[in-house]
């Protein structure tokens, strides 16, 4: 069968945004090329525009369009607008708010949107008196709303242009655990908190989604958690949300050897009926991360681990998963990952036990009889 040939356009020319939107644009009797002055839903509304300015070149009514400026807006009042029209989950908007009156509209804020050069830019980071984390989230974030700037023809192109900027070079690896530290962790918690150790760890659990654990959640018989939410504290409000991507929610298998804690926790802590946390505060409600860290530092310190926090708890799980010998998709999925470049941070504290690896070899050596061949 014969292929249709493509028909090609002999007028205008339509490209699709990053946006998804479609802009058109010409070039008129004057020689100069012009652009629809908005973009289009449908890539058939673009069509249809430049049907209409097609005739109008070809029945002598065309006139030169007058040249649309962008809209004179300043950085603080495009940054309230972009961040009201984007669908986030409270913590990250409050994140959002936060790096945006602290680090970035104190010195941009009043500047509009198409007067940010990359010079001004480089200034503003280079000036920006915070913690690496901090400098990059608020780096990502600003380029994120200018590169909407750009999809919205406000600007040209994007000033932020600073290489390796939105990324953060850990200032100390975290040394995980050792099972026998995660030992006398729990141990040194109080009764209804001992199980948040192991499982935290074993699972690599964030702790939103450890503080939010009810019974319906845990499925004894599969031996599995069922993660579908998490809980955050936003503004001084207590928010249990899905988590913030698909990958979030999942079910996470629990190590056959912890089932038996699991049970008796169930038994003699968690709250009673299918809604009841698994671990809660002293007043019944979700665990506060400040009360769960208050217990935790001390235990810490009886195990010898000062520099332990509760989140070296996920980082612990995810190493020796890493350790166990997954996959970079299977430490994804069991994190809850959605690119691998977390789920590599373990891998590649897994492959720090090559000098252990090393002795271990050289110890089967040693133990070779005496005139094995070689």
């Amino acid at each position: 069968m014969a292929r249709k040939a493509r028909t090609r356009r002999t007028f205008g020319a339509i490209r699709k945004l990053p946006s998804g939107r479609f802009q058109a644009s010409y070039t008129g009797p004057d020689l100069v090329r012009h652009t629809a002055p908005q973009t289009f839903t449908a890539r058939m509304d673009a069509e249809g525009w430049l049907h209409r300015q097609r005739a109008a070149v070809e029945g002598d009514d065309w006139m030169p369009p007058t040249v649309r400026q962008p809209p004179a807006v300043t950085v603080d009042a495009y940054a309230d607008a972009w961040l009201a029209d984007r669908a986030l989950k409270p913590r990250t908007r409050q994140h959002y708010r936060y790096l945006l009156n602290r680090h970035i509209l104190p010195t941009l804020g009043d500047l509009l949107v198409k007067a940010v050069t990359p010079a001004a830019v480089r200034t503003w980071h280079a000036n920006l008196d915070t913690g690496p984390t901090a400098k990059a989230h608020a780096y990502a974030l600003l380029r994120s709303i200018m590169g909407t700037a750009v999809e919205d023809e406000i600007i040209a192109a994007n000033p932020c242009r600073i290489r390796g900027a939105t990324r953060v070079k850990r200032a100390k690896s975290i040394q995980p655990a050792t099972l026998d530290e995660l030992t006398v962790i729990a141990e040194h918690m109080p009764a209804r908190l001992q199980l948040i150790v192991p499982l935290s760890a074993w699972c690599a659990l964030r702790f939103g989604e450890a503080a939010e654990l009810r019974r319906r959640d845990v499925d004894l018989r599969a031996g599995v958690l069922r993660i579908r939410r998490g809980v955050v504290r936003a503004g001084g409000q207590v928010i249990v949300d899905t988590p913030k991507t698909d990958a979030g929610s999942r079910d996470v298998a629990v190590p056959p050897h912890l089932l038996p804690a699991v049970k008796t926790h169930l038994r003699d802590h968690a709250q009673i009926g299918a809604d009841g946390l698994l671990f809660y505060g002293m007043k019944g409600g979700q665990l506060a991360h400040s009360s769960l860290r208050w217990h935790f530092t001390q235990a810490a310190e009886a195990a010898g681990r000062p520099d332990l926090t509760p989140h070296a708890l996920r980082h612990t799980g995810a190493v020796l998963a890493a350790r166990s010998g997954a996959t970079l998709a299977e430490l994804m999925a069991r994190l809850g990952h959605t690119t691998p470049a977390m789920a590599l941070v373990y891998q590649h504290a897994a492959e720090g036990r090559d000098q252990q690896i090393a002795k271990a070899l050289s110890a089967l050596a040693d133990t070779r009889p005496r005139g094995a061949v070689e």
